[in-house]
């Protein structure tokens, strides 16, 4: 039996690139002391007026940095200190009433957590947006030494990252690393440590293809576009787009404007197309939802494919970017970032064609300032055009990821996550994480 905490009637207050390629190719901040346990509370987060999924809803501790987001089914499992238990969860969602929930009413298990969508006056709107939505932008990402957290931080992330033929899972990566952020004042780029992973790749089932994500967590972490413009709207391509206010809405009560952002129809590069929710007071980038122009196919190919096969044909049908930024403080910082490609491959004298998506996702579960202002040694620091290498040994220990906050898996991944762990017991995957075929 599932318990609702809230419902409606409740008053409270330049291009990131991703690779075919057949090469193959520790410590982290931690919340709780040594002497403190955790307790885990899940539950799903949902619409009130029509039960949908709040997907990427974000909960967080109060007063602290520890936070996690829903699932793409709206499921959340968030991990806290016991001695934090007589505090408050807050969860936010973009155009939704902001919640803040004492943990003594959570369960451990099935919490339901009802939003209330917020509806923005007209009136409101109209006197507020301003005439020119290109100069807004310019002005926004001017601004991020302003409004974005500009210390250097340690950041712990949980990072998962899969590969579908079609529907069905073939890989799945998963792991923690501590982010060194650069101020956002500052052109130095993040520095990322691995901390703990866990791999498993099912060869049998891509076709004579070996297809792996090159770059790792950095795929997610070059999304943070307030940190790395350049990806997106360098100076060259800022003139290549056309910008429109298309509405607004509302995150934490503050009025957002929505920027609809597109390439200009006589640009041949494949550049982006998407909308941008800027607060409008602060002139803060909160979110971003885009996609790449994969009109020309061949263009958008050679983006991304190193190495494939000579008698097939590689190309993407799909590209698509999420970021989130989170306050604290006044301060906003990068917050979740996730990324879709889905590629078509035409294989000569075969009647279908293969189908694969690959995705990956990172979001922040806690940070701090870092004081020392320290980064690890280069040779200690995950390379940005490394291939997370197999192992499938983490799979078989159900409690893995201890009191580091993961994102809830998806059924299908949960689903991948227990095969993996069947064929573990019955030593049907080897030492590399690749499966064992029956004799």
């Amino acid at each position: 039996m599932k318990k609702k905490i809230f419902n409606k009637k409740t008053e409270s207050k330049g291009t990131l690139k991703f690779w075919f390629l057949s090469l193959a190719l520790i410590f982290g901040l931690n919340i709780f002391s040594q002497e403190d346990s955790f307790k885990e509370y899940s539950g799903e987060v949902y619409d009130t007026d029509t039960k949908k999924p709040l997907i990427f809803a974000t909960l967080t501790l109060e007063g602290t940095n520890v936070s996690t987001i829903t699932n793409t089914e709206g499921e959340f499992s968030l991990k806290i200190p016991e001695s934090s238990t007589r505090s408050h969860i807050v969860v936010s969602f973009l155009g939704y009433k902001t919640l803040r929930i004492p943990i003594v009413q959570f369960e451990a298990e099935d919490n339901e957590i009802g939003m209330t969508e917020l509806v923005t006056k007209l009136s409101e709107v109209s006197l507020s947006i301003p005439k020119d939505a290109k100069s807004l932008v310019r002005e926004t990402l001017k601004k991020r030494g302003e409004n974005y957290i500009n210390s250097p931080t340690v950041m712990t992330a949980f990072y998962r990252e899969t590969i579908k033929k079609r529907k069905k899972n073939v890989s799945l990566s998963e792991a923690v690393v501590n982010i060194y952020k650069a101020p956002y004042s500052s052109n130095r780029k993040d520095a990322l440590k691995l901390f703990k992973a866990r791999k498993s790749t099912d060869y049998s089932k891509l076709d004579t293809v070996a297809l792996k994500l090159q770059g790792g967590p950095f795929n997610a972490l070059f999304v943070d576009m307030v940190k790395y413009p350049e990806y997106i709207f360098a100076d060259d391509y800022f003139d290549a787009y056309e910008f429109s206010f298309v509405n607004s809405t509302r995150v934490d009560d503050k009025l957002i404007y929505v920027v609809q952002f597109d390439q200009k129809p006589e640009i041949i590069d494949p550049l982006y197309s998407g909308k941008l929710y800027i607060d409008a007071e602060n002139k803060i980038l909160t979110s971003a939802i885009y996609s790449l122009n994969i009109t020309n196919k061949n263009l958008a190919a050679q983006m991304f494919v190193r190495k494939k096969p000579r008698n097939a044909e590689v190309w993407p049908t799909e590209v698509a970017y999420r970021v989130d930024y989170r306050e604290r403080d006044g301060k906003w910082y990068y917050g979740y970032s996730n990324v879709l490609l889905e590629f078509k491959i035409d294989w000569d004298k075969r009647l279908f064609n293969s189908v694969y998506s690959m995705s990956c996702e990172m979001a922040i579960t806690d940070w701090e300032e870092n004081v020392s202002k320290d980064i690890p040694r280069y040779r200690d620091q995950i390379k940005s055009d490394i291939i997370l290498s197999d192992e499938a040994i983490g799979f078989a220990d159900p409690d893995f990821w201890g009191e580091y906050n993961i994102i809830e898996p998806e059924k299908s991944i949960e689903s991948a996550i227990k095969k993996i762990q069947r064929q573990l017991r019955r030593g049907k995957i080897d030492g590399n994480g690749a499966s064992v075929p029956s004799r």
